[in-house]
């Protein structure tokens, strides 16, 4: 019966994978009917903290974006990568990695991507090993940066006081190191650009050619009134929701009770409570301030991809919950032995539930509090973290794509057998290092 059911959970997860947007969130549904309605399991509760939390972080996210203020960072960024060329390799994945890390989204990305691509190939750099290397930062990014979504769910999933410092201080130098190995494992990938079969065909055409030899100046992108007044806004709650993380001595307790959303068991506010209050109170101050209208905010794109995220972790969660409860005695069984004595063993099932889910923030509200009940420690866990970045794998994540269509050049691709595409090695190096690291710093510093 656990093969059956396990195999309901893998189909739901990769047909809502092949449908995209809000395919997972829909098909995880699919799959918590025929949990519940074939194999009897009773529901968990549905995942409503880790929902709370994305659409409190990415309204603000939102709001930045409307304001102006996420154009003027990558006008920042833009100017450093072009400033760099001949360094592009290294220059444009710790940009990404920095910019995506201070806003909390992969999606930032998009915008970059076009200018690596161009500044690469204008110095005959094959494109592929920035914009790869590049893709990978903007993931890692968000298993360490207090605006995502993931490390806000990790932190819920820890709840434990000064469970975000811990997370940044293990997983931001562990991803940097994993990053800059990465972009080694991509320095001399592929042919040179001017010896490539594909691009030597391309120069034969006389545009393409005189477009990559034209020198071609900062996008340059009027900003918007407000736009820095945001970027200092944003700043100021990131660092609020770090400091209520590293002081929780400085909020307000209440009488111990019963838990719930907004408290915990002990009075304490959850961080469910401090991300939404800080985080919507900074979109409404950017709103004020920067004379944004709502309406405008509601429009964003950010916003828009928002409410696949919501869905998606709301099917897909809840249903792999219900499973893991209704599994509980037999995964232990299972796994327990192995991950008690070799707790690295869990980051390959988080690496391989990633992969699946395209989500960082499901696969750590699912796989995560499954790590705490096979007894694996906040240290380990937390070095494991950075394994949910393995959305990658599977080459139809959006920011994969994009990187690929904005290779004029041909040499970012995916190969003949699927897998074997541009970010593989780049991201299963830089994952693997940081993981490593990780475990490194937790035995030091925790």
């Amino acid at each position: 019966m656990f093969w059956l059911e396990i195999a309901v959970l893998l189909g739901m997860i990769l047909i809502g994978s092949q449908m995209k947007g809000i395919g997972l969130g829909v098909m995880g549904m699919v799959g918590l009917l025929i949990f519940i309605f074939v194999f009897k399991m009773k529901p968990t509760d549905p995942p409503i903290d880790v929902m709370l939390i994305i659409m409190s972080i990415v309204t603000t996210a939102a709001t930045l974006q409307a304001s102006g203020g996420l154009d003027y960072l990558v006008n920042l960024a833009e100017q450093i990568i072009r400033k760099n060329p001949s360094n592009i390799t290294f220059i444009a994945p710790f940009t990404v990695y920095f910019l995506c890390l201070f806003a909390g989204t992969a999606h930032i990305v998009y915008s970059l991507l076009p200018i690596i691509s161009e500044v690469a190939a204008k110095k005959r750099i094959r494109p592929e090993r920035p914009l790869s290397i590049s893709v990978i930062a903007s993931h890692l990014a968000l298993t360490g940066s207090p605006m995502s979504a993931a490390t806000a769910a990790f932190v819920v999933v820890l709840a434990y006081p000064g469970a975000l410092v811990d997370i940044m201080m293990i997983c931001i130098p562990s991803s940097i190191i994993g990053l800059l190995i990465g972009c080694f494992s991509v320095f001399k990938s592929g042919k040179e650009l001017n010896d490539d079969p594909i691009f030597i065909e391309k120069m034969k055409d006389p545009e393409f050619a005189k477009s990559l030899d034209t020198e071609s100046e900062s996008s340059g992108t009027p900003l918007k009134p407000g736009a820095k007044k945001s970027v200092v806004i944003f700043g100021v709650a990131i660092l609020m929701i770090v400091i209520a993380g590293a002081f929780p001595d400085l909020l307000p307790r209440f009488s111990p009770g019963a838990a719930t959303l907004a408290v915990a068991k002990d009075g304490s506010l959850t961080m469910v409570t401090i991300i939404g209050v800080v985080t919507l109170t900074a979109s409404a101050m950017m709103m004020l301030l920067t004379k944004t209208s709502a309406a405008e905010v509601t429009k964003a794109s950010l916003f828009t991809a928002m409410a696949s995220a919501v869905v998606s972790v709301f099917g897909v969660v809840w249903m792999s919950f219900t499973f893991m409860n209704h599994n509980q005695k037999l995964i232990s069984e299972v796994l327990g032995e192995a991950v008690a004595e070799y707790p690295w063993t869990f980051a390959i099932a988080v690496f391989i539930m990633g992969v699946l889910m395209f989500s960082q923030a499901a696969t750590t509200k699912t796989m995560m509090p499954l790590g705490m009940t096979l007894g694996v420690a906040h240290p380990a866990l937390i070095a494991i973290f950075p394994a949910v970045n393995s959305d990658f794998v599977l080459p139809g994540y959006p920011t994969l794509l994009a990187a690929i269509n904005f290779d004029r050049t041909g040499s970012t691709k995916i190969g003949k057998y699927v897998i074997n595409h541009s970010f593989l090695i780049p991201g299963v190096v830089a994952i693997g290092v940081a993981i490593a690291i990780g475990f490194l710093l937790g035995t030091l510093l925790l």
